[in-house]
């Protein structure tokens, strides 16, 4: 079976303030489009967890104290084409230093 990647799920997770930003962002960048639909996304509410060590300049929380985060674990879906754009826009409205992206591969079948 040969597998021909073209298109990937871009998953972030962001403080639920910062959702909208993020989603709007990413979307404007290309991501999110099926088929004859643009700004398609889906996003669930979680709580995030972290530390910041005596290096980090967070931007929620204090150095070195475990916070526990209202956060919204935002999925688009994005042609493959168009990954590193998206990918970079993300980073840049992203309010975290070190944002956590998992990048997906999808298989068409």
């Amino acid at each position: 079976m040969k597998v021909d990647i073209k298109r990937v799920k871009i998953s972030v997770t962001v403080p639920s303030s910062d959702a909208a930003v993020v989603r709007d962002a990413v979307c404007e960048a290309g991501a999110g489009v099926i088929g004859n639909y643009d700004f398609c996304s889906n996003s669930c509410k979680v709580i995030g967890t972290f530390r910041p060590n005596k290096k980090a300049n967070p931007y929620i929380g204090e150095t070195d104290k475990l916070e526990y985060v209202d956060e919204e674990k935002l999925e688009v879906v994005c042609d493959i084409e168009k990954v590193k754009n998206v990918v970079s826009v993300l980073r840049k409205v992203h309010p975290y230093e070190e944002p956590a992206i998992d990048i997906i591969p999808l298989l068409e079948i």
